[in-house]
């Protein structure tokens, strides 16, 4: 007694300490509404209604914190991708316009993508951006052989002499495109295949893979078909241009009474 005043009272069974400063943490579980909103919610009630004592402050932390830090690397990672994409697309055909009608075809497998996020109900978060940037790879290599299969029609056209008018070319895009759809489908199909089981899944780690798998079952299905159809028209708008943009070809003929050109 000549030291202390001892007495029961309420209070935190253990006084956590960071940095030599007393530390307390308030656990909080969330349901119904995405974390980030949640969080941002939570935290203009606690500045509009709580006073904080000087030398005392707040961090907010936990899975909130994690999924910010992703944020910022997300924002550079999926630029990075892009950029990425786009280099070995043109490394490869060595051909901006053919490397624009690939890039094309991401935006329509994106669309997918984001109505079966929708549709399920799913919230943005680094699991479905890892889903949208393994989604643009499989929907740049479907463009891609779809590409290959348009030139080798093309250039064995040009070859035997009979890619001359739009109707020719329209006719080896038509050949073309029809041997793309059993490939297409078979790639379209054995991805599908593959991912239906994660979206089925229960148990530990399932939230987490089906907001991965999502978006690509999602964008798998509008890129068959959107980029069936709308790459070989642009592709058809594109060598129609350089047709109609070739130079003509200067002929001469040796007569008797000279040279006419």
């Amino acid at each position: 007694t000549q030291l202390a005043k001892i007495s029961l009272t309420m209070g935190p069974p253990v006084v956590k300490t960071e940095g030599a400063i007393p530390l307390g943490y308030v656990y909080v579980d969330v349901a119904g509404i995405d974390l980030g909103s949640y969080v941002e919610k939570a935290m203009r009630t606690v500045n509009q209604k709580v006073k904080i004592p000087p030398g005392y402050y707040l961090e907010w932390s936990g899975q909130w914190e994690y999924m910010q830090r992703a944020k910022a690397t997300l924002k550079y990672v999926v630029p990075l991708t892009l950029l990425i994409i786009l280099v070995l697309l043109y490394s490869n055909f060595k051909s901006f316009g053919k490397t624009m009608i690939v890039m094309l075809s991401l935006p329509f497998a994106l669309v997918g993508g984001f109505w079966f996020i929708y549709l399920l109900h799913y919230n943005t978060s680094v699991a479905v951006w890892v889903g949208f940037i393994a989604l643009a790879g499989v929907a740049s290599e479907t463009g891609v052989v779809m590409i290959v299969y348009l030139d080798e029609v093309y250039d064995r056209r040009k070859r035997e002499g009979t890619m001359n008018t739009s109707q020719d070319l329209y006719d080896g895009i038509i050949e073309g495109a029809v041997m793309r759809v059993r490939p297409k489908m078979m790639t379209v199909t054995a991805i599908i295949a593959g991912l239906l089981p994660i979206m089925w899944s229960h148990g530990t780690g399932s939230d987490v893979m089906k907001r991965i798998a999502a978006p690509m079952v999602g964008g798998m299905v509008t890129s068959t078909i959107l980029t069936l159809i709308v790459i070989p028209v642009v592709y058809e708008m594109w060598r129609g241009w350089e047709m109609r943009h070739a130079l003509p070809t200067s002929t001469t003929t040796q007569g008797k009474e000279g040279t006419e050109v």
